[in-house]
């Protein structure tokens, strides 16, 4: 019954208030750790750089999902409301639905009022690409992507882990996720961050291809194209270099008809329907029907465990 109270709550205040500002944020502060260890493997040997790599993980997990075990330990025993509470705020933090549509909006309503420059830059929220040069239907596409891709990384997932692993699961996935998306690509720090790259892959299996699938589902009862959005998935999931990125995206472009493109990297879908802003209203429509889709498995999956457990 705990995990369906603070699986609830934390969803209410998450739709209620978003996310809290940087300073006070979670994955502000894991950013910051890696940072600041990062730059001792600044020029080291591969081999050094990777074994720095894996001993920031473990570190930077431990440092923020122990805590978290033991505290709500203790709260257990000691109230079983102020566990609940504290609880879902913790585990609020490993996830964001309202946080995402706001930073899509932006985008869409900078677009929409001919403000491409600014639409570029409030895109840097969202991607890891240069946007200085993206022409208006490959801001449009990016926002797409991202937004297709986080439900997965930003939801799904810590979903996923908060139901095997209670809320102490939910945040080492995060400590994970961050830290790929900060020092998990190719370039100076590749073998630094290869371990968290990889972790991150295997981390994704399962909830990327849960997402791909309520995707279409979600296509289906939003009325768009379900049965491309299934055909698309499965024949242009393995076009992104990421293992796992490419089945909401790709699930994304068919149920909209259209090409998300990354110059010089994939491609996905056909551009059977033009890339205009109300795509980014048509995405974050298909996102919330996944959302209360995942969160109705959840529900289902939590009730059935109580009943066996009883």
């Amino acid at each position: 019954m705990d995990i369906l109270l603070i699986l609830l709550l934390a969803m209410i205040i998450d739709l209620a208030f978003g996310d809290p500002p940087d300073a006070f944020h979670p994955v502000a502060w894991m950013g910051k750790a890696a940072s600041y260890m990062g730059k001792g493997a600044k020029g080291r040997s591969r081999m050094v750089q990777f074994i720095c790599g894996v001993a920031m993980v473990l570190f930077i997990m431990g440092l923020f999902a122990v805590p978290v075990y033991f505290g709500l330990m203790y709260l257990h025993s000691f109230s079983f409301v102020a566990y609940i509470v504290v609880g879902a705020v913790l585990f609020k933090l490993t996830f964001s639905v309202k946080g995402l549509r706001r930073a899509a909006l932006v985008i869409k309503r900078h677009l929409v009022q001919n403000r491409l420059d600014k639409a570029r830059f409030e895109l840097r929220a969202l991607v890891s690409r240069d946007t200085q040069k993206l022409t208006r239907p490959m801001v449009i596409s990016a926002t797409v992507e991202s937004v297709a891709e986080n439900i997965s990384d930003s939801f799904v997932a810590p979903l996923f882990y908060f139901l095997l692993l209670g809320v102490p699961g939910a945040v080492a996935y995060r400590v994970v996720n961050t830290l790929d998306a900060i020092i998990g690509y190719h370039g100076e720090y590749e073998y630094l961050g290869k371990f968290a790259s990889r972790l991150d892959d295997v981390l994704n299996f399962i909830p990327a291809r849960l997402t791909a699938l309520f995707l279409v589902l979600a296509a289906f009862l939003a009325r768009k194209n379900g049965r491309r959005s299934w055909q698309v998935a499965l024949n242009d999931h393995t076009r992104t270099e990421s293992p796992n990125a490419g089945w909401p995206m790709a699930a994304m472009a068919g149920a909209l008809n259209v090409k998300l493109e990354k110059t010089g990297h994939y491609e996905l879908g056909e551009s059977l329907t033009a890339l205009k802003p109300a795509a980014i209203d048509d995405t974050l429509k298909l996102m919330y029907i996944t959302v209360a889709l995942w969160l109705t498995a959840c529900g289902l999956a939590g009730g059935i465990y109580l009943v066996l457990a009883t």
